[in-house]
């Protein structure tokens, strides 16, 4: 009984652990390379600039497909699914973690972001900048670009102008909106950043990694539907205790 007890076939079981040599292969390597023209998953990169936003090492600034309406709603689900706790539903960088105390996130309307490369956002989301993680795992690249879309639309409603409205095209002021709503008209007014929001910095600006020298040619497959519109009039990161226009 003693002995049948102290059996080790638990213990000394038939496999490879990573990276030990063994004696049942010639080379003695228990890890194997991998069959000639395999694939691993995840790594079928057929369309580089679609899955980093880079060209030739840089941000680019196109779309890799067109952009649809359909694109758009994939993108304004997605970013408000995973975006605006920080970000907030219009962009301004005064989501509800923000308001919690959290860093102040990005404003997308600010001169330096309306003016960034599309490859940028793609970029952030799939790398990370400053104390935002990485969505890589949490969006798609077909997502991500979609929200890059989102992104872009977002910029041009919060700085358009009449100009930019269809001719013939209903125009109501939002705290008229906000009344209809049930809401008091203040509630389309300005956000104002709380004094517990952390930038991090001497200065108490927001955080901004060094900037290296980004591409504005478009990317491979870019068409000139998918080009996004510039935008005009950006607004001001507010410091702590400050607003920040909500539109």
């Amino acid at each position: 009984m003693f002995t049948i007890g102290c059996r080790q076939d638990m213990h000394d079981q038939p496999k490879f652990i990573p990276l030990r040599g063994t004696e049942f292969f010639a080379d003695g390597r228990s890890a194997r390379p991998q069959v000639q023209n395999t694939v691993a998953r995840d790594q079928l990169h057929t369309d580089s600039y679609f899955e980093t936003g880079l060209v030739d090492g840089k941000e680019g600034n196109a779309m890799p497909f067109p952009v649809t309406l359909q694109v758009l709603e994939r993108g304004q689900e997605r970013f408000n699914v995973y975006c605006t706790p920080c970000h907030s539903r219009v962009g301004n960088g005064a989501g509800m973690i923000v308001q919690r105390g959290y860093a102040p996130a990005g404003n997308f309307h600010t001169a330096r972001l309306q003016a960034a490369p599309l490859g940028h956002f793609f970029n952030v989301m799939t790398n990370g900048y400053g104390a935002m993680p990485d969505y890589s795992a949490q969006l798609t690249p077909a997502d991500r670009w979609a929200v890059v879309a989102y992104v872009r639309a977002l910029q041009l409603s919060q700085n358009a102008t009449r100009a930019d409205v269809a001719p013939g095209s209903h125009v109501e002021p939002l705290d008229s909106i906000a009344e209809k709503e049930g809401l008091p008209a203040s509630f389309a007014g300005e956000w104002t950043l709380p004094t517990t929001a952390v930038h991090g910095t001497p200065t108490g600006d927001t955080f901004v990694l060094p900037q290296s020298s980004t591409s504005s040619n478009p990317g491979p497959g870019a068409t000139a539907a998918s080009q996004p519109k510039t935008e005009n009039s950006p607004a001001a990161v507010a410091p702590a205790g400050q607003t920040v226009p909500k539109q």
